[in-house]
């Protein structure tokens, strides 16, 4: 009689502990998976079954109950792995992807601090509105909500309008700020390659033309300064003057502002050699020996000549 054969005794592995990084990672993910659950769970613990039957439920709600179901689609896809995250918003909830993702992004928008309290008033807007508005600023937005508007429209006109109507205005608004950037940008180019051009030919020899066109640009720079000067400056003045009732306790720091421009002022009449005044009078053309000329033919109307006899003038032929 045969010996029974020994049944086979299995060897059990040692188990691995899980390497420092790994195990910083799994502490990382539960972090953030409970932080996710804080925020949009409502104090619950995380069961798939019953956020997919919530979200279910929302889908089919108005546009605030639509954010409620963005919520739970966030906490599922912070707690399922990627393919079973799609599986259950295709087949259990029977949601196209790019639905899913505008919902959370939704939820995301409106349940943020900046619009958490004014989201139930954006949520009678609908959800399709909702979705046209959510590339919006928030602070836009939370102006819109408060009364405000936003390109140009008010919370009521929103709401009259249609979806589509909104979308085309938004587009308008979009592609008018659009050609408003370009139109600067081309703007700034252009500025930028003119003074290009001037530094490169700042050290060539100018011409008469050349030199009157300089001393205009530095005429008009002077026009600036005196208008800087003459404009705000003294409008900031009145308006310190205004509040604060008395300047005195304003009068050194002001005093030496105009110190700081006089002495730039200076600076520049000692480098270039400048007068305190105009050397030369202004003297009119009329009055210049070169004036003879152009009234050569110049004679008085009939009924202005006389004899010159009443005041000894000699008449003028």
């Amino acid at each position: 009689m045969g010996r029974k054969a020994l049944p086979m005794t299995a060897e059990i592995a040692p188990e691995q502990p899980l390497t420092p990084d790994l195990m910083n990672n799994l502490n990382a993910l539960a972090e953030h998976q409970q932080a996710i659950m804080e925020k949009y769970g409502e104090g619950l613990p995380y069961q798939r079954e019953r956020i997919v039957h919530e979200a279910r439920f929302y889908m089919a709600q108005s546009a605030e109950a639509m954010l409620e179901a963005g919520k739970r689609l966030i906490i599922l896809k912070e707690n399922e792995p990627h393919g079973e995250f799609i599986k259950i918003v295709t087949e259990k909830l029977g949601m196209a992807r790019r639905t899913a993702s505008l919902i959370m992004k939704a939820a995301l928008k409106y349940t943020s601090p900046a619009l958490q309290s004014n989201g139930q008033t954006l949520a009678h807007l609908g959800k399709a509105k909702l979705f046209e508005l959510m590339t919006e600023d928030d602070e836009d937005l939370a102006e819109l909500a408060e009364g405000g508007t936003i390109v140009g429209l008010t919370l009521d006109d929103i709401d009259r309008m249609s979806v589509r109507e909104l979308k085309a205005k938004l587009r308008e608004t979009r592609d008018s700020l659009e050609a408003s950037r370009r139109l600067a940008n081309e703007k700034d180019q252009k500025i930028n390659e003119l003074s290009e051009n001037r530094l490169l030919n700042q050290h060539r020899p100018l011409g008469e033309e050349g030199i009157r066109q300089l001393r205009e640009e530095i005429g008009l720079v002077g026009f600036d300064v005196k208008a800087i000067l003459m404009g705000r400056f003294r409008e900031g003045l009145e308006k310190l003057s205004s509040h604060s009732g008395d300047m005195t306790s304003h009068a050194d720091y002001l005093a030496g502002l105009l110190n700081d421009i006089e002495f730039e002022i200076n600076a520049l009449r000692s480098d270039f050699a400048l007068p305190y005044h105009t050397v030369s009078e202004a003297v009119p053309d009329w009055v210049k020996d070169d004036a003879d000329a152009d009234d050569a033919d110049f004679q008085l109307p009939e009924h202005l000549r006389g004899t010159g006899e009443d005041n000894g003038e000699e008449v003028v032929q």
